[in-house]
């Protein structure tokens, strides 16, 4: 039998970004930090504004983060304390620029990169977003 699609592995870059679900864009006075937008959601939002492949947050429910304290969520209420994470994927470069672009709302937060593999199944060639410029070129 013979196989319809093939598997296409590249090497591609995934990003954590670690803060509380607190942590709002705007510092600045009680007021306003009050009713200001959640740090999280906007990274999301200028994730996507970017072009980046993936943009995901995931809540945590027990653990602690850039040697805090240990902290928990409750069964009634949630602790505004306990970390989140802001997991963005795409080719290392473009992870580069979005951490640069967005420097100053980044400063104080447990950042960390990976290498990963970006599989792709199909039979078509190769995707622009699964190869770096030498195999986009070869593939003419």
């Amino acid at each position: 039998m013979t196989d319809l699609h093939h598997v296409r592995a590249a090497e591609i870059g995934m990003l954590r970004i670690y803060m509380k679900p607190s942590d709002k864009l705007s510092k600045g006075t009680f007021r306003t930090l009050w009713s200001s937008k959640p740090l999280y959601r906007e990274l999301v939002q200028r994730a996507k504004a970017q072009g980046l492949l993936n943009a995901i947050v995931y809540h945590t429910h027990y653990g602690y983060s850039d040697r805090g304290q240990i902290r928990e969520s409750g069964a009634e209420i949630s602790d505004p304390h306990l970390t989140i994470c802001v997991e963005l994927i795409d080719q290392r470069a473009e992870l580069e620029r979005f951490c640069a672009a967005q420097g100053e709302l980044l400063s104080d937060k447990v950042i960390i990169y990976k290498h990963i593999e970006h599989w792709r199944v199909g039979s078509g060639s190769v995707h622009r977003l699964d190869a770096g410029p030498a195999e986009l070129e070869s593939e003419g």
